[in-house]
């Protein structure tokens, strides 16, 4: 079964999704094999390197006032900590392009379950760490941290590599429908969309699973 993971760093939906997803993996167990991959969505494509301050720029996007971004954060706190994912303070919202060639990059070049890990330490960098996932610094740490070659990392972070690929593979997925995130799409054709609960993952697979026989 192949499994498109279609988020953005900056997303906290994002990090809840995929905990759940993982939990629903291992529910699964062995029953279905499962190719996993990450594809790219930026939330805030045109943010600047500095990021804007996080309740203002909310506040502005969606017209909601700060007592609904802390009422929203609650929320997404709490839904996070039932699927073992524990959000910290962010202040600033920041441009995840780069996270997005590094991920990229961990998928074409890196060991199996690369990219995988990496997108799970960019998760905690951002919402669990409150840091800058277009600082360089930042972005190398966490590869490292994923088992990926840190020296290659810097490179792929210094140049202009990968870009070119992740902005086709962004066209393609709105192309495709995806207007929000996380968007999981299995095997080419079934769409779950939201940061759901695992035994709904589960329940999706398992369903599709047995339809394709």
């Amino acid at each position: 079964m192949k499994i498109d993971f279609v988020s953005d760093v900056a997303c906290p939906w994002c990090a809840v999704g995929l905990n759940a997803l993982e939990i629903a993996l291992q529910r699964i167990g062995t029953d279905i094999p499962v190719e996993l991959h990450f594809q790219p969505f930026e939330l805030n494509p045109h943010m600047g390197p500095e990021g804007e301050d996080a309740v203002a720029y909310l506040s502005a996007k969606y017209g909601i006032s700060a007592e609904q971004i802390a009422h929203n954060q609650a929320a997404i706190r709490e839904r996070g900590a039932a699927v073992g994912f524990a959000f910290g303070t962010r202040a600033r919202v920041w441009n995840t392009f780069d996270a997005h060639r590094l991920l990229h990059w961990a998928g074409v070049e890196g060991p199996a379950d690369a990219q995988r890990a990496l997108k799970h330490a960019l998760l905690q960098t951002y919402h669990g760490q409150g840091l800058n996932p277009s600082d360089a610094e930042v972005l190398a740490s966490a590869a490292a941290s994923a088992g990926l070659d840190e020296t290659r990392a810097r490179e792929v972070l210094g140049s202009d590599e990968f870009s070119a690929e992740v902005r086709q593979a962004e066209a393609l997925w709105q192309q495709a429908g995806i207007r929000s995130v996380p968007s999981v799409v299995v095997n080419d054709r079934h769409l779950i969309q939201g940061g759901q609960p695992p035994e709904v993952f589960e329940q999706a697979l398992r369903q599709i699973a047995a339809e394709a026989g």
